[in-house]
């Protein structure tokens, strides 16, 4: 079996948590900051596990997670 190629653009947007779940950062925290409230751009910065209808596509994508 040849070596399988890590996806780059998902390496970069997930990471494995010790138990083995996976990590992502949530998404609309760039710009248009001064219409969100002070409360939803505090739970953006927080990371988040991914749902678990897209654990298969993720781990697909990185081989060696």
């Amino acid at each position: 079996m040849p070596k399988l190629k890590t996806n780059r653009s998902a390496a970069k947007r997930f990471r494995f948590t010790a138990k083995g779940k996976i990590r992502r950062y949530k998404s609309g925290k760039s710009h248009l900051l001064t219409k969100k409230t002070r409360k939803r751009k505090r739970m953006l910065r927080r990371p988040d596990i991914i749902d678990k209808t897209n654990v298969k596509e993720v781990k697909r994508l990185l081989p060696y997670g």
